[in-house]
């Protein structure tokens, strides 16, 4: 990859090119289809305010790229993705004070503005930490999304700590996500973690994160045994069909934290009037751009992962970041089988400007 020459971290900005490589989606199309992702080429933004501008070296793909693909605007200017990122910052806006140019950082952007998938970003530095030292590009581009949104699920939603007890369901276990709500689960408290995950591979996948217990897709039965008494926190991000299973292995009054869509009603919950939490980890940076809660847990997260804690996820890594790389990664998403995380590196040579 034809990087940046990189000074020592400062504060002042590094030559940069008029244009850049960019790859734009347009919805209603299979992702097979060659304009569904597709090469382009933008000006490359100057950061102001509290943004700083990144030279995007790696990012993941997650399954809120696949969403917003397709419903990506089929006329007018295609849209960028990209919802996670590892590079180094090359500029800062005249109100950062977070970071210096040099700075290797990651992040997982924001839903209402350009995103990751073109070789200069620009982000609120607020939603920033500073790279783990010890991960590679691809090791780093798989955590952000998925750390933030653990993180938030167990110790903003839940409000766990490291004093809490009992017993936490994870449906979902195996993907990117849930990897990490067991690692830190499993690091950060004293819970007994049943995951489930119903072939040998993930069920593989998720022993190694730390998982106590495993049980198949129809897990009721099989939890019942493990926890008479209920569960007493329940982890989805695989709601549709099975909220009747998730209100039958609960405890009274237990809580549940959800990433996706229900797909129907919850009110098999009410009886045992169970807490309902929705989780989107891009409610902060859009709602509230000065709220710097993402920029204090990825720095954490940096800590943990240097210190052996925690561990990357990321099980897939393509190259080169281009559209056709890219339709590629979509595609493993898109069929909801993945363990751990889809990762894309490596602008192709010669492709720093254009």
């Amino acid at each position: 990859m034809a990087t940046t020459n990189l000074p020592e971290s400062s504060s002042t900005p590094l030559s940069l090119p008029e244009r850049m490589p960019a790859i734009g989606a347009r919805g209603s199309r299979p992702v097979s289809a060659p304009d569904a992702l597709s090469d382009i080429v933008l000006p490359v933004p100057r950061p102001a305010g509290r943004d700083v501008l990144v030279e995007v070296q790696g990012v993941s793909v997650n399954p809120v790229d696949v969403k917003v693909r397709a419903g990506a605007p089929t006329t007018g200017e295609p849209r960028v993705l990209g919802y996670d990122a590892a590079g180094v910052v090359v500029a800062v806006g005249d109100e950062a004070t977070r970071f210096a140019v040099g700075d290797r950082v990651y992040y997982a952007g924001q839903i209402d503005r350009p995103g990751t998938n073109a070789r200069f970003h620009l982000v609120n530095e607020n939603i920033v930490g500073h790279a783990p030292r010890t991960l590679s590009v691809a090791e780093t581009a798989a955590l952000p999304l998925t750390v933030i949104t653990a993180w938030e699920s167990l110790f903003d939603r839940l409000a766990l700590t490291r004093e809490s007890e009992g017993v936490l369901l994870v449906i979902g276990a195996a993907g990117g996500v849930g990897s990490l709500i067991i690692q830190l689960a499993k690091a950060l408290t004293r819970l007994e973690v049943i995951a489930v995950a119903s072939r040998p591979e993930t069920a593989e996948w998720v022993r190694q994160m730390g998982a106590d217990h495993v049980v198949g897709r129809d897990f009721a039965s099989e939890v019942s045994a493990i926890a008479p008494a209920g569960v007493d926190y329940v982890f989805t991000s695989f709601t549709p069909g099975n909220v009747r299973a998730i209100a039958d292995v609960i405890r009274p009054r237990g809580q549940v934290v959800s990433i996706d869509e229900t797909g129907g009603s919850i009110d098999a919950l009410k009886a045992k009037s169970v807490t309902w939490h929705w989780e989107l980890m891009f409610t902060r940076p859009v709602t509230d751009p000065a709220d710097h809660y993402q920029h204090d847990l990825l720095e954490a997260v940096a800590a943990l992962v240097d210190d052996g804690t925690l561990r990357t996820t990321v099980t897939t890594h393509l190259t080169p970041l281009d559209a056709a790389t890219m339709r590629q990664a979509h595609e493993i998403v898109e069929a909801s089988r993945t363990i751990g995380k889809v990762v894309v590196t490596d602008w192709p040579e010669g492709n720093r400007s254009a």
